[in-house]
């Protein structure tokens, strides 16, 4: 073992990894200041990223609300005011959460807060699946409008499409968020456009018939209480209206997505919630109010919004030009990609809701990891991987999608307004207790509501499924929570070994000497798991190694990556744990040092810190702990990473010597 190779020079960077670098763009410095402004998110940009989500919306739900009306057209009055006034509570009510709740989280962390983590983890993987839809729904709902004016041969090639826009979106969304928005805003700002001209045009024209509009919506008020009755004309705009929830399903995604705000965050965020209510109240409470004046009614396969356009602007013409076809084309495809531009909000909270749970251990830890884009690498790929199962597993059926995703979202609605209430009716003589249990308490009725009556009609219509798919995440989670307790419980025992060292130095400190052997210890935070690893060690080569030099990498994941005083807070904390056990091994007598790095992958930084090591050591062996269970299983490879194995692969193939040393756990923690 003495006769060590020196280091070979770091191999050429592979095809794969230039792949990469091309797709991805190039790591970023976590340790300057000025990444962190140029990854956030000023209100606008945030508006496009994540208030796409809720505009975009007003595409399908107010279709999906209009069809229940049936005949009853004359009901779009109300159900546009309706739709109007429940967009503006819950948005009131999300900003209050987001003035209580700054470090973000949405609904998962206001539930665990306020209710207890095993609502928590309900809220949290209501929202996961939640999120996922938000990817299908925007894709299968864009697509709809652009084949509702191509020809029929084309459906055929829908479903590919979609399924390929969704691959695009996860390249996008690896190379970084803010990247993704940027190249987005052109949509979201024709988006805007198309539906003023619209909603303003389609207004104007019957300007001059209000009297008329009035008349047939009083008169057919009347025929509605005559032939159903006040009980059941009530009971048809109950229906409607919770047939149009999904067109409140993207108001959350502020409250999820503070991390990636502007400072002041609180401040960016709730102007956020003003710009994304607002244009959608508008849209959506103008779109019904439009298929209301043009007795839009469904024909076949198109949508609601394509028939409305054909009917108002289809006959433009200037001279032989026909510019209302033109438009309704440009405005269907404006809609079309500001869904896909809504699939954005599934991309940029989803992962950040996993990540939050992965630090409660709901989830495996790798999923609060961040790349060296600083872009939660796992959970975007899970999120696309899912939401493309979901979408071939309905064919695109926008209805049955719609209905799965809007019972999540209403779960994860009433569990924050509940936990709200709570907060306030125990806040007993505090300035706003008032405002804000009126304001939640609505809010409530209004998401309890919606949510009874979305089950009610839609359980046997594809609703069942979100419902297990949702208990399923949460069975799942509790399980891994499980594990990881039990796992932790089982490591406790290595704690016990600090008991038993020496409080006092043993003799002199040793000076290192680089010509003698060398033992390179990985280790992570000041714990049992690592003396353990410093002690057989010395068991195993007993008086060999000389020196001792302890290495470790602090890494910077989705809970710490805020800016660079956080870097900062996890250098220091990751220097006090090596000064820990360099003091530990001269109280023990032996010469000891350390190194440290700084970055979001920790086999990267500790490779590059190791070669170093093995040029002013040459005579090194490097040592790595890592967990092994009495009984293997499968899962145990995505709950526990694999770092000792990928770290000592690589160093192999520099030319340095390096040993895996285990630590057992037994088959109960299993």
């Amino acid at each position: 073992m003495s006769d060590l190779h020196a280091p070979a020079s770091p191999p050429p960077q592979p095809p794969r990894s230039r792949l990469r670098r091309i797709l991805f763009g190039a790591p970023r410095n976590i340790q300057d200041p000025s990444t962190y402004h140029s990854i956030s998110l000023i209100a606008f940009l945030a508006w496009v990223g994540l208030g796409a989500d809720g505009l975009s919306s007003s595409a399908y739900g107010p279709d999906e609300a209009f069809r229940a009306l049936g005949s009853h057209h004359y009901l779009g009055v109300a159900l546009a005011l309706a739709t109007a006034v429940t967009v503006f509570v819950i948005s009131v009510a999300y900003s209050q959460i987001i003035k209580r709740f700054p470090f973000g989280g949405g609904g998962y962390v206001v539930a665990s807060h306020l209710l207890g983590p095993r609502f928590g983890v309900v809220s949290g993987s209501a929202l996961l699946v939640d999120y996922v839809l938000t990817i299908s729904v925007s894709i299968a709902s864009g697509a709809n409008q652009v084949f509702s004016v191509l020809p029929p041969h084309w459906a055929p090639y829908k479903l590919v499409i979609e399924a390929a826009v969704i691959g695009l979106l996860v390249i996008m969304n690896l190379r970084g968020v803010r990247e993704s928005v940027t190249i987005l805003t052109p949509i979201f700002g024709l988006f805007l456009l198309t539906h003023v001209i619209l909603i303003v045009g389609g207004i104007a024209t019957h300007a001059t018939e209000i009297p008329r509009v009035a008349g047939e919506v009083h008169e057919g008020f009347r025929s509605g209480l005559a032939t159903l009755g006040v009980a059941g004309l009530f009971g048809l705009f109950v229906r409607a209206y919770s047939m149009g929830g999904g067109t409140y399903t993207g108001i959350e995604a502020v409250s999820n997505g503070l991390q990636i705000m502007r400072e002041p965050k609180v401040e960016t965020a709730r102007r956020t919630m003003v710009y994304m209510s607002i244009s959608l109240a508008a849209t959506a409470g103008g779109i019904l109010l439009l298929y209301m004046l043009f007795h839009i009614a469904p024909e076949g396969d198109k949508t609601m919004n394509a028939i409305l356009l054909e009917r108002w602007a289809g006959g433009f013409r200037l001279g032989a030009l026909p510019v209302g076809t033109w438009f309704t084309w440009l405005t269907l495809s404006a809609e079309a990609a500001l869904l896909f531009v809504a699939a954005q909000a599934g991309f940029i909270d989803g992962p950040r809701v996993m990540a939050n749970m992965a630090t409660d251990s709901w989830l495996p830890h790798r999923f609060a990891q961040i790349s060296d884009r600083l872009t939660m690498q796992d959970g975007v790929l899970l999120m696309g991987g899912a939401s493309l199962a979901a979408l071939l597993y309905t064919r695109g059926d926008i209805t049955a999608l719609v209905t799965m995703y809007s019972i999540n979202v209403f779960v994860t609605f009433s569990l924050s307004q509940a936990a709200m209430v709570r907060y306030w009716t125990g806040r007993r003589g505090e300035s706003g207790r008032k405002r804000g249990l009126v304001i939640h308490s609505v809010a409530l009725a209004l998401c309890l509501g919606i949510l009874a009556g979305t089950v009610y009609e839609k359980a046997e219509q594809g609703g069942w499924l979100t419902i297990v798919a949702t208990s399923v995440v949460v069975v799942l989670c509790f399980v891994i929570r499980r594990h990881y307790l039990e796992v932790k419980k089982n490591l406790t025992r290595l704690n016990e070994i600090m008991n038993a060292l020496p409080a006092h130095p043993t003799g002199e400190h040793a000076r290192l000497d680089p010509k003698l052997p060398t033992a390179v210890m990985m280790v992570g935070g000041y714990s049992g798991l690592g003396i353990h690893a410093l002690l057989t060690v010395q068991r195993l080569f007993p008086g060999h190694f000389k020196n001792y030099v302890f290495v470790s990498v602090g890494v910077i994941d989705s809970a710490t990556m805020k800016g660079v005083e956080e870097v900062d807070q996890v250098k220091e904390k990751t220097e006090g744990s090596l000064r820990r056990y360099v003091d530990l091994a001269r109280r023990l007598g032996l010469a000891a040092d350390y190194r440290m790095a700084v970055g979001t992958e920790a086999v990267t930084e500790a490779e590059q810190l190791a070669i170093q090591i093995a040029r002013d050591f040459p005579r090194t062996v490097f040592f790595a702990g890592k967990l092994v269970f009495e009984q293997e299983r499968w899962f145990q490879r995505l709950l526990h990473n694999e770092t000792a194995y990928q770290l000592q692969r690589r160093l192999q193939f520099a030319g340095l010597n390096a040993m895996v040393l285990p630590v057992r756990v037994m088959s109960q923690a299993a």
